[in-house]
C-alpha cells in the first residue's frame, strides 16, 4: 500500500497548545481522525487571529476555503493529552497556500497535516487573489524564521 509522506517545509511559524477532549475519542479509545482536522482547524483559526484577523472568512474582504488535506498519522492521542500545533507555511501562489501542521506530544510526533487553502470571495463564489497584508504578514514571518 502507498502511504502519504508529507516533509514539513523549512520551521514553524506559529504554535499552540490544545487539550484532546472526551469528544475527541474514537471507538478505538484514542484520538479520531476527524478530530485531528478538527485539531488543524483550531490551530489555523488561532494563528490568522494571531495574525490579527478575527475569522478566516474575513481577511481583508476576502475569505479562505480548504481546497485539499492530507495527514501522515504518527502515533496515538488520548483523552487529556495536550497536543503542541505547529504550523508551516508551504508552497504559495497569488491565490493559495500550503499550511502544514505537526501535532505532537512530549514523546512524540501524532501525525502530520497539510491543508491546501484558497483565497474565496463567498460573494462571488469564486478563487481570489491573496489579500498584500496577509502576504507581507506570510513573507515577514517567514524571513523571521529562517
Amino acid at each position: 500500500m502507498a502511504r502519504i509522506k508529507l516533509t514539513l517545509p523549512g520551521n514553524s511559524v506559529f504554535q499552540t497548545k490544545l487539550s484532546v477532549r472526551i469528544s475527541d475519542i474514537n471507538y478505538g479509545n484514542h484520538l479520531g481522525n476527524d478530530s485531528v482536522i478538527s485539531l488543524m482547524h483550531e490551530a489555523r483559526f488561532q494563528f490568522y487571529k494571531h495574525l490579527g484577523y478575527t475569522d478566516e472568512l474575513n481577511i481583508d474582504g476576502v475569505g479562505t476555503i480548504q481546497a485539499d488535506t492530507a495527514i501522515q498519522y504518527k502515533g496515538e492521542g488520548f483523552h487529556g493529552d495536550e497536543i503542541t500545533v505547529e504550523l508551516f507555511i508551504g508552497d504559495r501562489t497569488p491565490k493559495s497556500m500550503d499550511i502544514f501542521y505537526r501535532l505532537s506530544k512530549p514523546d512524540g510526533d501524532v501525525a502530520i497535516g497539510k491543508t491546501g487553502i484558497a483565497f474565496y470571495n463567498y460573494q462571488t463564489q469564486k478563487i481570489s487573489l491573496m489579500p498584500e497584508s496577509i502576504s507581507a504578514k506570510l513573507e515577514s514571518l517567514l524571513a523571521a524564521n529562517q
